[in-house]
């Protein structure tokens, strides 16, 4: 008998502690649903699709979708319309289910100047020309720069600024000293030009007919937002 009673007092114990653990698993979700229905709901932005790194802004309509979450789960920087991150574009993919916040987003100009190349001006065309260093301020040019072409030509040389203003989009080459030596290799810089038509036609007509120098007029921060590809035509053209 007395062990029979030790058994059922353990049952007894047993099912007292497991009422007590559906009691209190019940008033916690309870309490859970009655603080959600009290929250105060946020509506932001959360990714249906997977977005990849690069994506326009105005690109993510059918990838992503309105959700409202209580204001304690709204992450800092939460997007709650596209049109906040009109004209920018993702730095990063983004995945289903995660809030989408403006710290994933850049200007797409910005992006390009920091990764050594600017976006053309409408209307304008590129132009590359390979130049000794000295030629192209010793190779220091740099995408954003503002220069000036300088035309050498005819008997006796006359040296002109033919064009003016001009955006650099983006530079390559330029070996150190010590590579040129290693290779025996002349030392050369390409620098490319966002140039009008008509300019194109008087740096490329220097180019074969004349000597070609560059000057840095501006040089521009490629982190500045403001870089404004306006062409402004001097010299021989005018």
């Amino acid at each position: 008998m007395t062990t029979m009673r030790r058994v059922l007092a353990a049952l007894a114990a047993l099912a007292l502690a497991a009422f007590g653990a559906v009691v209190l698993i019940s008033y916690v979700r309870g309490a859970d649903a009655r603080a959600e229905a009290g929250a105060v709901l946020v509506p932001v932005l959360v990714v249906d699709q997977e977005v990849p790194a690069g994506t326009p802004a105005a690109e993510l309509t059918d990838l992503v979708r309105t959700a409202e979450v209580p204001s304690r789960l709204v992450v800092p920087g939460s997007v709650e319309d596209l049109a906040d991150v009109a004209g920018l574009t993702t730095t990063t993919s983004l995945v289903p289910g995660e809030q989408v916040v403006f710290a994933r987003f850049a200007d797409p100009s910005v992006q390009a100047a920091a990764a050594g190349v600017v976006e053309r001006t409408p209307g304008t065309e590129e132009v590359s020309l390979t130049l000794e260093p000295q030629r192209a301020v010793g190779g220091a040019l740099a995408a954003g720069d503002r220069i000036g072409v300088f035309i050498s030509q005819g008997d006796p040389t006359t040296t002109d600024l033919a064009v003016g203003e001009v955006l650099v989009t983006r530079v390559t080459g330029g070996a150190d000293d010590q590579t040129a030596a290693l290779t025996g290799a002349a030392q050369t810089v390409t620098v490319t030009l966002a140039l009008t038509p008509e300019d194109a036609a008087v740096v490329i007509a220097g180019m074969e007919q004349g000597a070609v120098w560059l000057s840095l007029q501006e040089s521009v921060d490629p982190a500045d937002t403001s870089l404004d590809s306006t062409i402004t035509t001097t010299g021989a053209d005018q």
